[in-house]
């Protein structure tokens, strides 16, 4: 029997109750564990007599895929090879040359077609990962999930990914938990399999080396035109599998000024609940890809638009939900701002002190309490930035080499005002001054009016010499004698 065709004419009586408007028609393909719908073959024989064979030769995949892709040639796409990077076009060139499918594919893909300049261009290919790695002696394989290989090119890294399939309920390579969380995803499959299992639509669109063309499966060029950011297949469904996608689908909006689709937009309200579930480091490395990507400020509004970051930061929701003497606290948007103008003007930004902005409020509200039991002010702040991260960490991790440099920019705050003698010139002296006086700047403009003297004290003191700021020191009140430490005293030996 000849390869069986995809087809979907004369099919309309066999789908009474499946709800559907496509169908495909295809032989089991060796090797392939995949568990179709199929319909009885006493009526696939009479509508579709051209069509029958033996049922272990024949399978129906009840599917809302098209029948083919929609494939853009070069002279109707702006994507031309000079925008792209050097490094990418090797791999791609000595992929081709060895006989195997490869395509630029994703974020890349998609910024170039908006005319953007991609952050980083990664490669999608048939060939299995070990025969990447032996067409490459600067790669490496890594991942536990699936495995990818990395190219190097001195500091810059291509990744080179082999086609994935869809998952099934009843495959034996898939692991899920009982929510329907996916747990492993390491399903090999072609190029179809692997445009249909990526999260949105626009990227899900592959740049063809052999021709120059953008091969596109799930009409991402479409949404692309039309400002729209779609999830592949069923938005409740695909949030289940990976909670994750939430987030990207906020940043992918934020980023790219895109309106979330209805149909994508609807479930996220209402599965938020669902981020609990996600381990609390691989949402660490979410975090910095929504905050210091350049858009923390639309990121942040729209995570709280859609109930999603009581979920991540859940003890400075709770702040935020209250006012204080009648305005709104403002400190975590104009913190993010900030982080923002930063990102664009190519200066750093550290998790440290992104963390110090979105965990203050909190940390404040609780610093005073502590005050008020008699604690220093330097006291509670340490005690109170413990308490925090201590919960904190438990919905998103913060690495201790950066945890303690957000709890020094916090205790700072109360060193900055003892800056009398030689205490300034210490303090000036100390690797987190600056982000430090930065994070004092940022609460003296966000509603901390009294701050403001100590703040263009600080300022000042940076742009003069040696010698004046000596002079500004010795002019500040020493703020009352030292206590006299108690000593111990020794016990007297008895006998």
């Amino acid at each position: 029997m000849s390869e069986v065709p995809k087809c979907t004419r004369g099919l309309e009586p066999l789908l009474p109750t499946w709800e559907a408007s496509v169908l495909t028609i295809r032989r089991r393909e060796p090797g392939r564990k995949k568990c179709y719908y199929t319909p009885p073959w006493g009526l696939l024989k009479k509508y579709q007599p051209e069509y029958y064979c033996e049922p272990q030769l024949l399978t129906i995949e009840l599917t809302d895929k098209p029948g083919s892709p929609n494939v853009i040639p070069r002279p109707e796409h702006i994507i031309t090879r000079t925008n792209i990077c050097e490094s990418a076009l090797k791999v791609l060139y000595r992929l081709k040359a060895a006989g195997f499918e490869a395509f630029l594919v994703g974020g890349g893909v998609r910024d170039l077609l908006l005319g953007r300049e991609p952050k980083d261009f990664d490669i999608a290919t048939n060939a299995l990962p070990e025969e990447v790695t032996g067409l490459f002696r600067n790669s490496r394989l890594i991942g536990r999930r699936f495995k990818l290989v990395h190219v190097r090119f001195g500091r810059e890294i291509i990744e080179v990914a082999t086609f994935r399939s869809g998952h099934d309920a009843a495959s034996d390579d898939m692991g899920r938990m009982e929510d329907g969380m996916i747990l492993r995803d390491n399903v090999y499959g072609n190029l179809e399999d692997d445009a249909w299992r990526r999260d949105f639509t626009i990227n899900s669109l592959y740049y063809d080396i052999r021709d120059f063309s953008v091969v596109d499966y799930t009409g991402g060029v479409s949404d692309l035109e039309k400002g729209v950011l779609r999830i592949i297949g069923d938005a409740e469904q695909r949030y289940l599998e990976d909670p994750v996608r939430m987030l990207r689908a906020v940043r992918f909006a934020a980023k790219l000024g895109f309106r979330i689709h209805a149909d994508s937009e609807a479930p996220i309200t209402r599965l938020g609940d669902r981020l609990e579930a996600v381990p609390a480091a691989r949402l660490f490395d979410e975090m910095l890809k929504l905050f210091l990507s350049g858009y923390a400020v639309e990121t942040f509004e729209l995570l709280r638009h859609y109930d999603l970051f009581r979920y991540l930061f859940p003890e400075t929701d709770d702040c935020l939900a209250k006012e204080e003497k009648g305005f709104p606290h403002m400190l975590v948007a104009k913190g993010l701002l900030n982080t923002d103008d930063r990102v664009a003007e190519g200066k750093p930004v550290t998790p440290a002190y992104l963390f110090a902005v979105l965990l203050w409020e909190p940390v404040r509200e609780r610093a005073e309490a502590l005050l008020a039991e008699g604690f220093s002010e330097v006291q509670s702040l340490q005690r109170a930035g413990d308490e925090v991260i201590a919960a904190q960490t438990q919905r998103v991790s913060l690495p201790k080499r950066f945890s303690l440099q957000t709890r020094e920019i916090w205790t700072m705050q109360a060193r900055l005002t003892r800056r009398n003698g030689k205490r300034a010139e210490r303090l000036f002296a100390q690797a987190r001054f600056r982000a430090a006086y930065d994070f004092l700047l940022l609460r003296a403009d966000t509603g901390e009016d009294e701050l403001q003297p100590l703040a263009d004290w600080w300022t000042e003191y940076q742009e003069v010499n040696i010698d004046n700021r000596v002079n500004m020191a010795q002019q500040v009140p020493s703020g009352g004698a030292r206590k006299k430490r108690r000593r111990r005293r020794k016990k007297v030996a008895q006998g």
